[in-house]
């Protein structure tokens, strides 16, 4: 009698902010070494995890691209948003437990850390139990926008809050107002409304808007100074001034 065939493992790789050299030694290896790897993108676009890696994939690679079948086109509170986006991450669930179940390995192109704010925590939840999945963290893009503003987020017991510019304005301009130190994530069309809640809380002279952080066309601004429409990938900031020796 012959024993079933050990699955393949899905590995979530974290590729960093955007820079190749910014990856981990082991995210490298795993991108360098993979037969298979699946990546997220909007429909039409190469995708940005992808871009990352291009020059690093094996010849004979298998590529799979995890297209998003809705993004801002439907609004977030709609419950069609959740339901697009539901059966969408368990196609990419169901196709890739079949490849684990022959065996093979998968690697899963992730933007940042898997486990912040990324597409891979939706298929994590759903592969658990299912097949064999693997994390590899990355450097967040928020740390590597701090890094590109060129000062510290925080001092001493500064209070760091982590928003996301589709927050309703209101809950924006009170948590802006209550923190220390500020990142806003997921800006984009979103950038009017952020720069009220900014105001609003009396912190705009403190804020500066990162686009592409780590990336060739990183750009340091500040709030007051940025362009009316801001790139998906941008990150405001507020840094911290607290207690220093």
């Amino acid at each position: 009698m012959t024993s079933p065939a050990a699955k393949g493992v899905i590995h979530g790789i974290g590729l960093g902010p955007g820079a190749q050299d910014l990856m981990s030694v082991r995210a490298d290896r795993l991108v360098r070494g993979a037969q298979h790897v699946a990546f997220f993108r909007k429909a039409g676009r190469p995708g940005q995890a992808r871009r990352i890696v291009e020059g690093m994939l094996r010849r004979d690679v298998i590529e799979f691209a995890m297209e998003y079948p809705v993004t801002t086109e439907i609004p977030v509170a709609d419950p069609r948003y959740n339901d697009r986006l539901s059966g969408f991450y368990a196609e990419c669930t169901d196709h890739l437990a079949a490849l684990s179940a022959t065996g093979e390995d998968v690697v899963v192109l992730c933007e940042g850390d898997p486990f912040f704010y990324g597409s891979f925590m939706h298929l994590h939840s759903r592969l658990t139990g299912i097949a064999p999945v693997a994390v590899v963290p990355g450097i967040t893009g928020m740390s590597g926008a701090w890094t590109a503003s060129g000062a510290p987020i925080t001092w001493g017991e500064d209070v760091l809050t982590v928003l996301t510019a589709t927050m309703p304005e209101d809950e924006l301009v009170r948590r802006i107002g209550d923190t220390d130190a500020l990142v806003v994530m997921k800006i984009g069309r979103h950038l009017p409304k952020l720069r009220r809640a900014v105001a609003a809380a009396g912190r705009d002279r403190e804020a500066w808007l990162i686009e592409y952080a780590a990336m060739p066309d990183q750009r340091v601004t500040r709030l007051s100074d940025a362009d009316a429409v801001a790139p998906y990938f941008s990150i405001l900031l507020i840094h911290g001034q607290g207690r220093r020796p």
